[in-house]
């Protein structure tokens, strides 16, 4: 049974007027084990709610299900709509690439990637089509409204969400603000400039789909897709939107139909890293610095993101902008230094800065325009100057700076908010060590130290220049 939901709709959608020519789409639908009623749910309101003209086919990928009514009894009932091609895989594929395979065979202008578990709402496709017929490079998302996975009622949501993310890399939901919507006078029905799309709802030129190189098909079984898509888009020329006029329900599962290679917070993780390391540049260390560094242990197996080649020609062929440019011009909000702290690192017991000259450290009176007494604290804790690093040289506690190195847990250094220990963390600590050593200036020896930490020793209480927020 379908329900209208007419009343959730705005007012001024009902009266907006769309061209005659609008283009065709295939929307392509993957699942696996889906319920029943709900798959057709969604394949139901699908052709109840469109225009028949403007829909292609709708191709359904069945990524190898093994409930037995998903076979001979779906291809059955969906022989009574021509435009409905039913794929089974005979291997798991994955969200990613079985998408891909529906990519492969649709025939329409428009991909539209929908989930297996959604009602359209009225109106819901001629807003999409509309904004890629006024610009190809424009990625046109629905409001995703909420279907309750105990009753399977409707539930409306606000016109003014975004998609957005926080480090490291997790996707989630923002209101704008409303001051925001007063300053630029957004009204309900505008498009929203979307800085990351959720990913599993959305509508996209094909020609232009291929032209980015569709998705990484190096991702594996789902993760991080809509991550490296909404990159690729912004980075290389189109706009993501999401358009109010457009509405579809959506049941929000707790769990997740898909098994995984390995086990699912591995292959996500994965994902990601194959993401940050193709788009993130510089930030890439913003990325690992936020609970992932574990991935780029040399000891570490099991990690292993594949060949990046492909992806990094492809950024170079598309003449794609830099993350920076991302952070500024599409998600200005995100507030992201591409280091922890930095300047000049001030010794509070010697009343002096630490300087490097040819490898040796010393304590000097503290001068900004001296390039040798500049250092930073990266993401990844390390203490660099330039592409040098503080390092303990051996274990008789001889300090030096060695190349740096992300992969080296022996160069990490603790300082501020990585310290748990509050009486330390005006401290330097030592990572890896099994108990508190700290970094030691001495004004007499000019030399620098590694020490038991000691929370009242001034000569163990660093200060950089600048501290930047997380």
């Amino acid at each position: 049974m379908i329900w209208e939901h007419s009343s959730f709709l705005l007012k001024e959608c009902l009266d907006q007027i769309v061209h005659n020519n609008l283009p065709t789409t295939s929307i392509i639908l993957c699942f696996v084990d889906e319920v029943w009623s709900t798959l057709l749910r969604s394949v139901h309101s699908i052709f109840n709610r469109s225009p028949a003209h403007l829909i292609k086919e709708v191709i359904l990928v069945d990524d190898f299900s093994t409930k037995e009514y998903l076979k001979e009894n779906l291809d059955k009932y969906m022989s009574q709509f021509p435009k409905v091609h039913v794929i089974h895989l005979q291997e798991r594929h994955g969200l990613i690439r079985a998408r891909l395979v529906g990519a492969t065979i649709a025939t329409g202008d428009v991909l539209t990637f929908l989930d297996s578990h959604v009602e359209c709402n009225v109106g819901w496709l001629e807003p999409l089509l509309e904004r890629i017929h006024l610009k190809r490079t424009k990625v046109a998302c629905p409001v995703i409204e909420i279907i309750s996975d105990k009753d399977m009622s409707y539930v409306g949501v606000s016109s003014f969400l975004r998609g957005i993310f926080t480090w490291p890399m997790t996707f989630g939901w923002k209101v704008i603000p409303d001051e925001i919507i007063k300053k630029y006078n957004i009204k309900e029905m505008d498009p929203i400039r979307c800085p990351i799309m959720a990913g599993g709802l959305f509508s996209i030129d094909k020609k232009y789909f291929y032209e980015l190189g569709t998705y990484d098909a190096g991702l594996e079984v789902w993760g991080g897709e809509n991550m490296e898509l909404s990159f690729k888009i912004w980075m290389c020329g189109g706009e993501i939107e999401i358009i109010p006029c457009s509405r579809v329900g959506h049941i929000f599962r707790d769990g997740n139909p898909y098994t995984f290679p390995k086990n699912r917070i591995k292959t996500v993780e994965r994902n990601l890293a194959r993401v940050a390391e193709v788009w993130l540049d510089e930030y890439v260390d913003v990325f690992y610095g936020h609970g992932y560094h574990h991935l780029l242990n040399t000891n570490n197996i099991e990690f292993n993101i594949g060949d990046l080649s492909k992806q990094k020609e492809l950024r170079k062929k598309l003449q794609c902008k830099s993350f920076k440019w991302y952070l500024e011009n599409v998600y200005p909000d995100l507030q992201t230094p591409s280091v922890r702290s930095d300047g000049l690192l001030f010794n509070v017991g010697t009343r002096k800065c630490l300087a490097v000259e040819n490898g040796t450290f010393s304590f000097e009176l503290c001068d900004i325009h001296k390039k040798n007494q500049h250092f930073n604290h990266s993401w990844l804790r390390l203490i660099k100057q330039t592409d040098m690093c503080i390092a303990l040289l051996d274990m008789k506690q001889g300090l030096g700076m060695k190349p740096c190195d992300n992969k080296n847990n022996n160069l990490r250094w603790l300082h501020q908010s990585f310290i748990a220990d509050s009486t330390l963390t005006d401290h330097i600590l030592w990572e890896i060590s099994q108990f508190p050593l700290c970094l030691e200036g001495n004004l007499f020896g000019k030399i620098l130290t590694l020490n038991t930490c000691d929370p009242v020793n001034s000569q163990q209480k660093w200060q950089f220049t600048n501290y930047y927020k997380d």
